[in-house]
């Protein structure tokens, strides 16, 4: 097998995928954990643009429930200090993860109000709530640091028994994907149980009928507006377990701007996943891969000639791949997405059927 590696550049690309393999086990933990925040936020998409809603916002939903939950949390902690059950769970991080859901499906129902009665452009009612989102966390957030309430800490992640673990393959898929926290975890069932909603159920074909058609899903008996309503709401349920995971379950703590960006990488994983809950979540998967790699070539560079030129790249070109990887997607390089016909398209009632 070595004497492949002597190959010019081909040598090099089979060192590289045999050096990803052999540090599998290592790297997947990470990548799951980064693509939990992406794909509850592509989950949050989904949930608007299968109606025809743009949600362009999420971003600023996700950042609001990150400074909601950990600010609820810790001011709960304070008044009620109590030891972590299973999983870490204490009161105050409940009501923290309840604030954030909260909090973000305040800001989606502010959004489906501008988006569906209002009829103002999505594109734009999305960009003033992440400014507006950017500008109130960084400012809250610089007041109370003059005097930050002690942290109410995170969720934990599940223990799996070693019986399951030890098992070959199966273990280490189980290892990465459920030794997780609760919202995590809440991911994981979420996209399975949206995916078979879509396809299987009464509410999945209503909200396709108005993501793709809605006046012919009108002269059905369909409702329209309340159907997009209660979805873009129910949207901001995933925005706000995105935003909680970030600062009660990953991390334990609040940085102005901390989403970095994956508000906007959530809605290219779920074009690139076209428009669906598995997809999203394969896309995300996809995204994190590369912060995986960045970790594992920072602190474990494979030997040798593949090594050297690895290590000499700036880590911050790394940094950069998922950024670089959404642009590649969103300019529809790897292939043509199809969104709902209806997508972005105020619905008049008044009007008449096309």
């Amino acid at each position: 097998m070595e004497f492949l590696y002597d190959i010019p550049v081909i040598g090099l690309f089979i060192q590289f995928v045999v050096y990803l393999a052999g540090h599998t086990p290592v790297v997947a933990p990470i990548v799951v954990a980064a693509a939990i925040p992406v794909a509850l936020g592509a989950l949050c998409g989904f949930m608007n643009e299968r109606s025809g809603v743009v949600n362009i916002g999420i971003e600023g939903m996700m950042l609001t429930a990150a400074f909601v939950a950990w600010w609820v949390a810790s001011i709960v902690h304070g008044l009620i200090p109590s030891s972590p059950g299973p999983f870490g769970i204490t009161p105050a991080l409940l009501v923290g993860l309840a604030a954030a859901i909260a909090a973000a499906c305040a800001v989606s129902a502010v959004h489906a109000w501008l988006s569906i009665t209002v009829r103002a452009d999505q594109i734009i009612s999305g960009t003033i709530i992440n400014i507006f989102a950017f500008g109130i966390t960084g400012y809250l957030n610089l007041l109370i640091s003059q005097n930050a309430p002690a942290t109410a800490g995170s969720f934990k992640s599940i223990s799996l028994p070693s019986a399951i673990t030890d098992l070959p393959l199966v273990g280490w898929l189980f290892n990465s994907f459920l030794a997780v926290g609760p919202i995590a975890l809440s991911m994981l069932v979420s996209v399975i149980l949206l995916q078979v909603l879509l396809h299987r159920s009464r509410w999945g074909l209503r909200t396709k009928a108005v993501g793709e058609h809605p006046k012919a899903a009108e002269t059905v008996g369909i409702d329209v507006i309340r159907l997009r309503y209660r979805n873009v709401i129910l949207g901001g349920v995933f925005a706000g377990l995105a935003g909680a995971y970030l600062t009660i379950e990953f991390g334990s703590a609040f940085q102005g701007g901390m989403t970095n960006g994956r508000g906007f990488i959530a809605l290219a994983a779920l074009i690139f996943g076209r428009w669906t809950p598995i997809g999203a979540f394969g896309a995300a998967l996809l995204f994190s891969a590369t912060v995986g790699i960045e970790r594992l070539i920072r602190f474990v560079p494979p030997e040798g000639t593949l090594g050297d030129i690895l290590t000499s790249i700036p880590l911050e070109v790394y940094e950069a791949l998922p950024y670089i990887i959404t642009i590649v997607v969103l300019a529809g390089v790897v292939g043509r997405s199809i969104p709902p016909a209806a997508v972005g398209r105020p619905y008049e009632r008044e009007s008449k059927a096309a």
